[in-house]
C-alpha cells in the first residue's frame, strides 16, 4: 500500500464547508489540499459539509490535485460518517484527527476496509496520515505509524491549538519548543517505515508570514520532513523551493554517484568527493536524493 504513496511537498487545508474556496485552491500550486471536516468547519455545518464533499473530490482529482481528507478522530464518534461520505476511488487519503495511538489507526483501517468494498474502491487504495495532536499521540508515534501499512504521511506537531495545549510550551518565533517533539515524531516515523511524513508550515502565529514559514520548512526538511502544511496559500511557493533538491544539490548527488561507481569499478570501496570521505552509505544516500527529486518531478507532470 505505501507504494501508491506519493510526495508532498505542501499541503493546504481547506474548510469543505466551503464550494468556492476548495475550488479556488486547486490553482494555488500546492501539492495537495486537505479538505477539512473537523476544526476548520463549525459543528452545526459539518453534515451539510460532508454530504456534498464527495463531488468535489471528484471533481479535483479529475483536474489533476492530490485530495486528502481531514475526518474528525474516533473519540469524537464522526469517523465512521465522514468516511462513509467520502471513500471513492478519487481520494488519496485521510487524514485523522487526534490519533492516540494504534488502535485509532487500525479502527480506520477497518472502516476503510469495509466502505472501499462498499463504494467499489480497490482495498487498501486509501492510505491514512495520522494527525498527532495529542502528547498520547505523540508519545506513541511510532506504534501510530506501524500500525496499518495504509500510513503513508505523519506529523503534525506546532502551534498554540491541540499540541500547544496538551503539552503546554509556549510558543515563540524560533520554535524551539517544538524541536524535540518534531525530532522524535520524525525519528519514529522513519523507524515505522512511513515513507513521507509532513512537518507544521511555520515559525510563529502568522500565518501569512513566508519568512517564518521559510524558516519553519528549512528547519523541517533539515531533520527530514520532506513536506509541510499550510493554513494559507501565502507560503506555498516557499514551502515548495524548501522541499524541492536544489539544482546544485542534485549535481553533487550526480558527481558524488560518479566517483564512488569508478572506485568501485577499480576494487576500491572509499573514494574522497569535494574533500569529503565517501563510500557506499553516501552512494545510497545520493541516489536516495536523485530519486526524491525525480518523485517529484515525474507527480508535477501528471
Amino acid at each position: 500500500m505505501k507504494t501508491r504513496a506519493r510526495p508532498i511537498r505542501s499541503a493546504l487545508f481547506v474548510p469543505a464547508d466551503r464550494e468556492d474556496m476548495m475550488r479556488k485552491a486547486a490553482g494555488f500550486g500546492a501539492d495537495a489540499l486537505i479538505l477539512d471536516l473537523e476544526d476548520g468547519v463549525v459543528e452545526e455545518a459539518r453534515e451539510r459539509a460532508r454530504a456534498g464533499l464527495r463531488p468535489i473530490v471528484r471533481e479535483l482529482s479529475a483536474a489533476g490535485q492530490t485530495i486528502i481528507v481531514r475526518v474528525n478522530g474516533i473519540e469524537s464518534g464522526l469517523t465512521g460518517f465522514d468516511l462513509q461520505a467520502v471513500t471513492c476511488p478519487d481520494l488519496y487519503a485521510v487524514m485523522v484527527a487526534k490519533i492516540a495511538g494504534p488502535d485509532h489507526v487500525k479502527e480506520v483501517a477497518h472502516l476503510l476496509n469495509f466502505f472501499e468494498r462498499k463504494n467499489d474502491v480497490e482495498t487498501g487504495a486509501t492510505l491514512i496520515w495520522p494527525l498527532l495532536e495529542t502528547a498520547e499521540g505523540i508519545y506513541r508515534a511510532y506504534e501510530a505509524g506501524a500500525a496499518s501499512p495504509r500510513v503513508a504521511h505523519m506529523g503534525g506537531v506546532g502551534g498554540r491549538g491541540d499540541v500547544g495545549r496538551a503539552v503546554g510550551y509556549q510558543t515563540t518565533p524560533e520554535g524551539l519548543e517544538t524541536l524535540y517533539l518534531l525530532s522524535k515524531v520524525l525519528l519514529e516515523a522513519r523507524a515505522a517505515g512511513v515513507p513521507f511524513p509532513i512537518g507544521g508550515g511555520g515559525s510563529g502565529e502568522n500565518i501569512k508570514d513566508v519568512n517564518g514559514i521559510r524558516a519553519g520548512a528549512i528547519r523541517a526538511r533539515q531533520l527530514g520532513y520532506t513536506g509541510a502544511m499550510l493554513l494559507h496559500p501565502a507560503g506555498i511557493a516557499a514551502v515548495n523551493e524548501v522541499f524541492t533538491p536544489s539544482e546544485d544539490e542534485l549535481q553533487d548527488a550526480r558527481d558524488l554517484v560518479a566517483a564512488v561507481e569508478a572506485k568501485f569499478s577499480a576494487g576500491r570501496g572509499v573514494t574522497t568527493h569535494r574533500g569529503r570521505m565517501v563510500d557506499a552509505a553516501h552512494l545510497k544516500t545520493a541516489r536516495a536524493m536523485l530519486q526524491w527529486a525525480e518523485s517529484i518531478r515525474s507527480r508535477k507532470s501528471q
